[in-house]
């Protein structure tokens, strides 16, 4: 296995993003869950600043990287439950965790909670398809 090969930059990848998703998961929602109200939207925008830098390199990677190994290894199993664990954490990343976010940043303080519900809920679905692309990654490279 070379360099040249996705399924090193597969494995990679796949790794940094679970390591995002455990990071975020694990500390810091559980941290923003506990900002007391007359804290929260100075705490939920410097939240937002920091991690959209985060988020912009490694989503992006991420897909290329799986559009890379289904272009060059469309025969592989690891390929495709890569791209299956991948594309759980992308989706979901777009159809909950940011609209959640968005609604976040303005919300009353008592839709709050439930909106933290949904994006810890939707944080555990991104974080087992990182371990499902990590999963595919190994077995691609192996």
């Amino acid at each position: 296995m070379s360099a040249a090969e996705p399924a090193v930059w597969l494995l990679v990848g796949s790794a940094v993003h679970l390591g995002f998703q455990l990071t975020v998961d694990l500390v810091v929602y559980p941290a923003l869950g506990e900002v007391p109200p007359g804290s929260w939207s100075a705490a939920h925008d410097r939240h937002s600043r920091r991690i959209t830098p985060i988020v912009a390199v490694i989503y992006p990677a991420l897909v290329l990287v799986l559009a890379w190994a289904v272009l060059s290894e469309p025969g592989a199993v690891g390929t495709w439950v890569a791209l299956a664990g991948g594309l759980v954490s992308v989706v979901t990343t777009a159809a909950v965790a940011a609209p959640a976010h968005g609604r976040l940043s303005s919300a009353p303080a008592g839709e709050r909670a439930e909106l933290l519900r949904r994006l810890d809920r939707a944080d555990r679905v991104r974080t087992v398809g990182a371990v499902l692309c990590l999963v595919g990654a190994v077995v691609l490279a192996s």
